[in-house]
Parts: C-alpha cells; sequence; structure tokens
C-alpha cells in the first residue's frame, strides 16, 4: 500500500492489542494502514481463520488463534471461520514427514458437526460468519484445479521446509500434497480476507494465499501467525497425538488438574496466550510472583478462569474445592516425579512397576490388595483395572507418589 495514512491514537491503541503474544504480522505497517481505512470508512476488515476438522476435539492449543480472532472481532471487525471440510480430505503436510492419510467424507463431516459448537465458546457467534471451502473447491473441478495450479511455480511449492526436507532424504511425496496450499491460499481468494490467521507452522500456507490474491487481482491479505502453544510436557507443542493437551470439553476436575501439572515458567506463557486479562496484568501478577507471593495462586486463578470459560463459575469454583480436598493435610504433594509410559490402556500394575512405584508385579498387586494404592485421589480396589491414555497422580501409601502420563 503506497498511501500515507497517519496512525490514530484508536488504531496504534488497536495494533497493540493485535500484536499481544504475535509472533509475526506480515506486513506490520500494511496491516495498520488497513485498519485506519477501516476506522476512516467504517468498513470492518474481513479476518479470516481455517480450521480443519481432522478430529472431533479442540484443545486450548488451538484456542490460541480463536483467542486472537475474539480480539479482533471485539474490535469491530468481520471475523470468518473457515471449516476445511474439502482441505481435510487431502491433509495438511504442514511440518510432516509422511504423507498424511486422507479422512474418509464421513469422518470430516462428525468431525465438522462439533468444530464450530466448540468454536462458539470463544467467538461471539452473532458476529461471526461461517463456512466451508467445499462450496467453491467442490466446483473447481479439473479445469479449474489445473488453472488454479498454474499459478504457482514447483520451485515456489519446495521452499516448504517439510517438503525440502523429505524430497532431500528419499521421503515420498504426493502429488496431492502440493494442492494443499493452493487451495488454503484460494479460500483467501474466494473469501477476499484482508487478514488470515494461523499458527506459526501455517506461515508458507498463509503468504500463498497472499501471492493467489495478488494473481487474481486482489488487494492481499495480511499474515498474523502466532506461537504454537506449548504441552503439559513442556516440551513439544499441543497435541493429542502427543497426550500432552487440555481438550476444552473436558470435565472441570480434569481440566482444572492439568493446568495444575504446568511449570511456573510455562505458566506465564498461558497467560499471555490463554487468558483475557491485559498484559498489565499479567505484568502485576508476575511482580507479585517475584516478590514471593506463591505461583500455585496465580495458576489457580489461571485454572479457574479457563474452566469458566468452557464451562461456568460454579463447576470453576467446584474444580478448585475438590482439587484442594485432595492435596488437604499433606495427603498429595505439589511435586512429585513425572513418568511417561508407553501407549495405553495399561494394567495398574504395570503402571505402578514401571513407574517405580512398587518393585515388582507381586509387590504392587500386594499394596492393591491392602488398600493402599490411589489413582487421582481414589482408592483403587480392582487389580485389573486399566488406565486409558491420559495424566494421573498415582499413590502407593502415604508417601510415594507420581504423576503419570501414559501416551
Amino acid at each position: 500500500m503506497s498511501e500515507e495514512i497517519k496512525m490514530s491514537a484508536e488504531v496504534e491503541r488497536d495494533m497493540r492489542t493485535v500484536l499481544r503474544g504475535v509472533d509475526e504480522l506480515l506486513v506490520e505497517t500494511e496491516f495498520a494502514q488497513k485498519l485506519q481505512k477501516s476506522r476512516d470508512t467504517g468498513v470492518p476488515l474481513r479476518i479470516k481463520l481455517g480450521m480443519d476438522p481432522t478430529a472431533p476435539d479442540i484443545h486450548l492449543g488451538h484456542t490460541v488463534v480463536l483467542t486472537k480472532m475474539r480480539q479482533l472481532q471485539d474490535l469491530g471487525h468481520q471475523v470468518i471461520f473457515l471449516i476445511g471440510d474439502f482441505t481435510a480430505a487431502i491433509g495438511d503436510p504442514s511440518g510432516r514427514n509422511s504423507t498424511r492419510p486422507p479422512l474418509s467424507r464421513e469422518q470430516i463431516e462428525v468431525n465438522a458437526q462439533t468444530y464450530y459448537e466448540q468454536a462458539a465458546k470463544i467467538l461471539d457467534p452473532a458476529r461471526t460468519e461461517i463456512r466451508y471451502n467445499s462450496a467453491w473447491c467442490d466446483q473447481l473441478g479439473a479445469r479449474g484445479l489445473i488453472k488454479l495450479a498454474s499459478h504457482y511455480t514447483v520451485a515456489r511449492i519446495m521452499e516448504r521446509d517439510d517438503f525440502t526436507k523429505r524430497f532431500k532424504g528419499g521421503i515420498p511425496i504426493s502429488v496431492h500434497e502440493f494442492l494443499y496450499p493452493l487451495l488454503q491460499g484460494y479460500d483467501s481468494v474466494e473469501l477476499k480476507a484482508d487478514l488470515e490467521l494461523g499458527g506459526t507452522d501455517q506461515k508458507f500456507n498463509l503468504l500463498v494465499g497472499r501471492e493467489l490474491q495478488k494473481e487474481y487481482g486482489q488487494a492481499q491479505q495480511s499474515v498474523l501467525t502466532m506461537p504454537l502453544l506449548v504441552g503439559l510436557d513442556g516440551v513439544e507443542k499441543m497435541s493429542k497425538s502427543k497426550n500432552n493437551y487440555v481438550g476444552i470439553t473436558e470435565t472441570p476436575d480434569s481440566m482444572f488438574g492439568k493446568i495444575m501439572s504446568i511449570s511456573d515458567s510455562l505458566m506465564w506463557n498461558y497467560y499471555e496466550l490463554l487468558s483475557a486479562k491485559t498484559l498489565d496484568e499479567i505484568e502485576t501478577l508476575k511482580q507479585a510472583a517475584a516478590a514471593g507471593e506463591n505461583p500455585r495462586n496465580m495458576k489457580v486463578a489461571l485454572a479457574q478462569e479457563i474452566i469458566t470459560r468452557f464451562h461456568n463459575a460454579a463447576a470453576a469454583e467446584k474444580a478448585l474445592a475438590d482439587f484442594e480436598a485432595r492435596f488437604r493435610d499433606g495427603q498429595i504433594p505439589e511435586d512429585m516425579p513425572e513418568v511417561t509410559l508407553p501407549a495405553g490402556p495399561l494394567g495398574i500394575v504395570a503402571v505402578l512397576r514401571e513407574a517405580g512405584l512398587a518393585p515388582s508385579g507381586s509387590e504392587a498387586t500386594r499394596n492393591i490388595q491392602q488398600g493402599g494404592v490411589k489413582v487421582d485421589g481414589q482408592k483403587v480396589e480392582d487389580k485389573a483395572l486399566q488406565l486409558s491414555a491420559g495424566t494421573y497422580v498415582v499413590q502407593v501409601g502415604k508417601r510415594k507418589f507420581a504423576r503419570v502420563t501414559i501416551a
């Protein structure tokens, strides 16, 4: 945008909101000018977020970009929640080292049914435009797809880091995977997006949309990427496949326990990316912790805020009361060994042995028979108990504890 527009105080304030927690905004000055033009004309910007329904549920990692969408919605802009029911059948190759198995139409439809219902817990449904990219992708046909592909070169597609690594490593890349970024980019053409949001792993795809808009004679969208939320393990990005996630449809007790399990340092990252508190309010909390206040209090407040958002305030209060009841009188320590075990379900005897809570299977069985084993505060009476994937506080006697994650 060559036209110089002086930024008003309102736009400067809006930009501070937009940039909160952002990894990158391309191009920042360009988007600021779009905001100013929107202010001057009263025409809201069209803000796009696309999500492929590859799983039936949304977790907190997904809500990072949804929260940013809500902030833009509250600034008065038109947000478009795009459900990629067509592109989900291809599978996003971003960050993958192998071809993603395609989903069936039936799987996609089942997953798509719940996506917006869950996203609506963050977005304002009355001010959200819901679209499905099958509406235009199904109509492209072979001729339209070939025309679309003519707007991008193989050399540009191969600039993607994951494609380059797979090609150099001799790992197969299917031709249909090249179509994914083109189709995601074409969504921006159809929607005439002014800004598209995504995680840092989506940057290439988002930039393809920007380039295709230019090819189709449209004003180019700006691109905003959000950091990938680190999972409960403090290492990998939050992912259902890595079992380090907090699902937004989980029970309040489960959500509370999982959030309380994150490290004190990771807590501040969660505050910045997930909390509705202002940056000044978060800084005040950090200063209080530095001055000696127990960070556990801040973690409790974060857990309650998140549970209130996805359930209600009463559920958040009950989750806190239940949690404190389990830890009252030193029954369960806040700090304990962390253990990750192979994919479940696993029998409780094997869990006790592998977690180092019992030296042998026979000793584990004896502890269960004597009533000395608890899982999440509940006494285990059945030695055949199976634990599915998840994170549990496992206790033997009064002093042996481990936080066990079954992947």
